[in-house]
């Protein structure tokens, strides 16, 4: 078979270099090098892809390319013996994953040396194909010559589908989308205390028992079942297609500790002190470690020869993280153990296991990887080090000559909260903006130049104790995950946030097209107001400001609580607000979509009287609201969530008006108090009741103020988990900051406010 276009008259119509702004080109992640042409080509509905016989690599790669522009273009692309577009080999292009993309006015040609590099160049092309929102329609794409490679050999993310466990084909369209951005590595954690989720044939209570865990709930009773796990072969399948697509999934058993559901499955073979607790319900860290014994090793290594059967992965995870020593500390055999390997600490048994659990995989031909806490115990330089507790251990562990991969908390720890907006998923509160996220250098301050090569790379950690649902977890990863795919692929010196925006602008309608639930939250409309919500209601001059995170596009708004259209007012400074408005914002791009979802200020008085745990409470002194959680653990539904400190069940609303309205309804929201808090259970802070299931205790003048109001609260076994009060407060000579603090027992489940409500007075 002959391709349409040789070398020899690519290089000649190339030979004439016009002008270009290569960062406005609609592409993620920016390539290493752009060389703009004169002239272009279109490529319409019915376009032929020529791919040589017998290679199978191109053929894979045409066909990829013809699935992406159906979905983000709406155009076919077919297969023929000839066509515009031609994928080749070329030798002289070094790196499995590098490519050269040429566009000239007579075709397109696709040049690599590895399977990888084909895959990686054909979604480059997808990516000219689809650079605005006509979709369906014919496009026209500038000549040009890009030659591309990664600056990264690790650019990743983990799925964490133990704790909140999703189908299986929920996976593949995360994998799609990965790969249109050159994402190449899939980090599973499959494993871990709330559930076991690979199917392992020698072990079937693994997954018997282990795969399924009851439900935490706020009152008495057992919670639902929740659960599932993953054969071999939906694994099998998984893997496969990742391959095709150039992405390796590399799994994770985690050990010693967050082991629950396996000493849950098998407490005479994995346990240390003998007992069988539940598959765990709390998030957090709990105390079930692996036992060190030869049989729980033996087990463990079973258990490893089935997964490396399933995953060609050169890695293999292996955990290591947050295993607290006190069942080690206090088993006698554990103990006894260490004395005869010689060893003074529980650090450097573990350390001595993970050491252990290398050798085998290293007579396997595999390569362990395991969370930096493998470092405290002495591991061998052989093991790979993915760095979270900040960026210590990495710059540590490549200064030693570990290899190592950046995944740290909480710069790219993907569960933690893009904006303050009350619908953002649960999360930690610990913001990430996208901009943040972008910003982020994998190659920190303190590796020498010499260690800088044992950076292999970065992912994004997507943890999902609060993430119940498909698309909540899409919500938190993506577009922060585009930003990942730029800095570990792009040169460091390319980096540019504005044109990444910009760039980013047609990514954020592929995902629309792809059906991802990505988050628009940097490009959302978000709102300022000058002095209090209760000078609004006293008729003082109050401003609204309107901002987004990125800047892009022009606002555009109303006041009358109607959706705002690409012909509505331009935002071009503070609105004054007056009461009963209703501002919907959104931001629009040039040719007139909007960026994202409108939002809008409601300063309608019930609006301005209120106060939610979802957006207004703030933290009680001497503490910090860290988490937002769904009112119910494993919640399908995006809406209740709160703000709250694990440790403390005290918040304030801010500044209520307490001389415009008095009379108030309180809405208290009972929630499952599920966290394993292991050592840092000394930093909760109990309150002194005086009735059997405590009080809510209402204070004005914040937490040392008056108090105004106190209610019993009612039996959790017998009551609904939202309920309400009424009352009404002292009248007060403006704002005033009312606390609302809850003295429940805690070992009861977790109270917070749904909302406070002021009223006028009946």
């Amino acid at each position: 078979m002959k391709h349409r276009l040789t070398w020899a008259a690519l290089a000649a119509a190339t030979a004439i270099v016009a002008p270009a702004a290569a960062q406005t080109a609609p592409l993620l992640p920016l390539p290493a090098q752009m060389t703009p042409a004169a002239g272009s080509i279109t490529i319409a509905d019915g376009a032929g892809i020529v791919a040589a016989t017998g290679d199978a690599g191109a053929t894979a790669a045409a066909r990829l390319l013809a699935e992406r522009v159906k979905t983000d273009r709406g155009l076919t692309l077919t297969t023929a013996p000839t066509g515009p577009i031609a994928f080749m080999r070329d030798a002289a292009i070094a790196g499995d994953e590098a490519y050269r993309l040429t566009v000239t006015p007579t075709g397109i040609v696709i040049a690599a040396s590895g399977d990888r590099g084909l895959v990686w160049g054909a979604m480059t092309l997808a990516q000219l194909l689809s650079p605005d929102a006509k979709f369906g329609r014919p496009v026209r794409v500038a000549a040009t010559t890009i030659d591309d490679a990664p600056r990264f050999r690790w650019r990743g993310l983990m799925v964490d589908v133990t704790r909140s466990f999703q189908p299986i084909d929920t996976l593949y369209p995360v994998i799609d989308t990965m790969a249109a951005q050159k994402l190449n590595t899939l980090h599973l954690h499959l494993t871990d205390d709330q559930g076991w989720r690979v199917e392992i044939k020698r072990y079937p209570k693994l997954t018997e028992i282990g795969g399924f865990r009851e439900q935490a709930v706020a009152g008495g009773g057992p919670g639902p079942k929740a659960g599932g796990f993953y054969t071999q072969d939906e694994l099998r399948k998984l893997v496969a297609y990742a391959a095709q697509r150039g992405i390796t999934i590399v799994p994770e058993i985690d050990m010693p500790g967050h082991a629950q559901a396996a000493v849950a499955a098998y407490p005479e073979e994995v346990g240390v002190l003998g007992d069988r607790p539940p598959v765990g319900h709390d998030w957090g860290v709990n105390p079930w470690l692996f036992s060190p014994s030869p049989r729980s090793m033996t087990f463990i290594k079973n258990v490893l020869d089935e997964l490396i059967d399933i995953f060609p992965s050169q890695f293999i995870h292996v955990g290591g993280d947050e295993a607290v020593k006190d069942q080690w500390q206090r088993s006698p055999q554990v103990q006894a153990q260490m004395k005869a390997l010689g060893l003074k600490t529980e650090n450097q048994l573990q350390g001595w296991m993970i050491s252990e659990l290398g050798k085998h995989l290293a007579s396997r031909n595999r390569r362990l990887i395991g969370w930096d806490e493998i470092l405290e115990g002495d591991v061998p330089t052989s093991a790979t080090v993915m760095s979270w507790r900040g960026e210590a251990g990495a710059v540590e562990a490549a200064n030693k000559g570990h290899d190592v991969v950046m995944s740290p908390a909480p710069n790219l720890y993907l569960d933690s909260l893009q904006s303050s907006a009350p619908d953002e998923p649960p999360g930690r509160i610990t913001f990430q903006t996208l901009e943040m996220v972008y910003g982020y250098e994998p190659v920190r301050p303190g590796v020498t130049a010499e260690a800088a090569a044992h950076v292999l790379g970065a992912q994004g950690n997507g943890w999902s104790e609060y993430l119940a649902t498909a698309k909540q977890k899409e919500h938190a990863t993506f577009p922060r995950l585009s930003a990942i795919a730029e800095f570990t692929w792009s040169p460091r010196d390319k980096r540019d946030w504005k044109g990444f925006v910009e760039r980013l602008q047609p990514q954020m309608l592929r995902y629309q097209r792809q059906g991802i639930a990505a988050a628009d939250s940097a490009f959302a409309v978000t709102y300022a107001l000058s002095g209090t919500k209760g000078d609004v209601l006293r008729g003082k001059s109050s401003k609204l400001t309107l901002t987004t995170q990125t800047g892009a596009g022009t606002i555009r708004y109303t006041t009358d609580g109607s959706r705002p259209t690409p012909r509505s007012r331009a935002y071009a400074a503070p609105i004054a607000l007056k009461p009963g408005q209703v501002v919907t914002a959104a931001a629009f791009a040039k040719d007139g979509h909007a960026l994202a979802t409108p939002r809008a200020f409601d300063a309608t008085r019930p609006a301005l009287l209120r106060a939610t745990g979802s957006a207004d409470v703030v933290a009680c002194p001497k503490g910090a609201l860290g988490l937002r959680v769904p009112l119910v653990s494993g919640q399908v539904g995006d809406a209740p969530a709160y703000n709250v400190n694990t440790f403390d069940t005290c918040t304030q609303a801010p500044r209520m008006p307490l001389d415009v309205a008095q009379a108030f309804t309180v809405t208290v929201a009972r929630l499952p108090r599920h966290y394993g808090l292991a050592h840092d259970f000394r930093a909760l802070r109990g309150h002194f009741a005086v009735t059997q299931h405590g009080e809510l205790v209402m204070r004005t003048g914040g937490c040392t103020g008056t108090i105004a109001a106190t209610f019993p609260l009612p039996d959790p076994d017998t009551a609904p988990n939202r309920f309400t009060f009424t009352g009404t407060f002292a009248r007060q000579p403006g704002d005033s900051d009312v606390c609302l603090q809850f003295t429940s027992p805690l070992s009861d489940p977790y109270y917070t406010v749904d909302t406070l409500q002021l009223e006028d007075a009946k």
